[in-house]
């Protein structure tokens, strides 16, 4: 085990550039954190080239469907990903990814675009993003968290290219053509970066690692069926809908806030899309080292914090500033719980049964890509403005904040604790 090598290094070594192929991967699978910069010319398009009106919740539909189906496919998938194994999983995920955003250019109707875009490329996002997490959580059980929030680094950077990209195919050769152009580069990229995706032996480590607290011994390697009967899954699960919640209203209507309410130029707006995936795809590397070092306790409250703070503050201060500052927060958190529940996972529940009860888990993220654009699109019906929607979000993030403190710990330690306690009351 000692000769193990990955790309002609050593494994200690090589296990590194696995982190970089998973995060390219997750740079094509994130595209869809671009979907603020189609809302306007896909209402438009199907306005003016196919003859229908779409509302603002309809026009963010094919957004959630995605994410939503997205959060349905992980569980299954997990299953595939430890028969098939990570390449042959990825290259079934890369197809259908690439399908989906190729057969999206020919949808007639948003209800069609939900179809084709949402649920096959949604599908085919869910089966390949649990492999680089998982190939990461296995490699780095020394340093699980911040190999886990670089591998999705990839995912919430996307929007930093992507949306600038689609912008300029947009305006250069229309909605169809992108849809085409993204689907076929997306699908020759996953295919390749597949081909070095593998797991280490079991009971690999590197060399010289010492277990810590953040380890997991083997009395809290969980199967999934145990991990549902701990209160810390249901927790952990509440918070990473929160969190996600917050961070996909974000995400979907970015720009139309940021023109609609903050006065920014719709220039800006797009450029501001890139900005904010940057703080999205810093926040996972960030929170994941901060789960090492403190604990995803404490790291899911002190991002609670920041969502409520931000709420607030573009609720009640709608300028520039505010606007760009408080978006930056929000894109930077959902970003955050992307490494803070994965990595959460295999700290609560160990490595076991990791893809499986991960995407247990992962369903959170599914049920907040339902509930936060719908949310939002409602609000925007009812109210005439965006805004609306963000003192709810505070509210919820005070909710979070204390399931976090009350929940989320290490299943059996409260019952060791306890017991503890009683032997040294005896002793006396």
């Amino acid at each position: 085990m000692d000769q193990l090598r990955l790309f002609g290094m050593k494994a200690e070594q090589g296990r590194w550039l696995l982190i970089l192929t998973g995060m390219l991967i997750n740079l094509c699978l994130g595209s869809i954190y671009s979907w603020s910069v189609f809302v306007v010319p896909l209402s438009n398009y199907f306005s003016n080239e196919l003859g229908q009106q779409v509302s603002p919740a309809g026009i963010l539909l094919p957004f959630s469907v995605f994410l939503a189906s997205f959060a349905l496919a992980m569980p299954p998938a997990a299953r595939l990903i430890e028969t098939w194994g990570p390449r042959k999983t990825t290259l079934l995920g890369g197809i259908l990814t690439g399908c989906g955003w190729v057969l999206a250019s020919f949808a007639p109707s948003v209800t069609i675009l939900s179809i084709v875009y949402g649920v096959i490329g949604g599908v085919g996002v869910g089966i390949t993003y649990g492999v680089p997490i998982a190939v990461a959580a296995r490699w780095f059980p020394d340093r699980r968290g911040l190999a886990v929030g670089c591998t999705v680094l990839g995912f919430g950077f996307s929007a930093f290219i992507t949306a600038q990209i689609a912008d300029q195919l947009i305006s250069s050769v229309g909605i169809p053509a992108t849809f085409q152009i993204f689907g076929v580069a997306f699908l020759a990229i996953i295919t390749i970066l597949a081909l070095p995706l593998s797991f280490p032996p079991i009971g690999w480590h590197p060399p010289g690692m010492k277990e810590s607290g953040n380890m997991n011994s083997s009395r809290h390697n969980l199967s999934r069926s145990q991990m549902v009967r701990t209160p810390t899954f249901y927790g952990l699960w509440i918070c990473y809908f929160l969190g996600c919640l917050a961070g996909l209203i974000a995400i979907s209507i970015a720009k139309p806030v940021g023109i609609e309410d903050a006065g920014i130029a719709p220039v800006l707006a797009t450029t501001l899309v890139g900005f904010f995936a940057i703080f999205n795809g810093g926040g996972r590397p960030v929170f994941g080292a901060l789960t090492d070092r403190l604990n995803p306790k404490n790291t899911a409250m002190l991002s609670f914090a920041l969502i409520g703070v931000a709420s607030i503050g573009i609720w009640l201060y709608p300028s520039p500033f505010v606007y760009i500052a408080a978006f930056a927060i929000l894109w930077g958190c959902l970003g955050g719980w992307l490494a803070i529940a994965p990595s959460a996972t295999a700290q609560f529940f160990g490595t076991s049964d990791y893809p499986r009860c991960y995407g247990l888990v992962f369903l959170a993220y599914g049920a907040g890509a339902l509930a936060g654009p719908q949310m939002a699109g409602y609000v925007r019906n009812a109210t005439g403005s965006y805004l609306d929607v963000f003192p709810v979000v505070a509210v919820l993030a005070v909710i979070g904040f204390a399931v976090a403190l009350i929940f989320l710990r290490t299943p059996g330690t409260e019952k060791t604790k306890i017991i503890n306690e009683r032997k040294q009351i005896v002793k006396k």
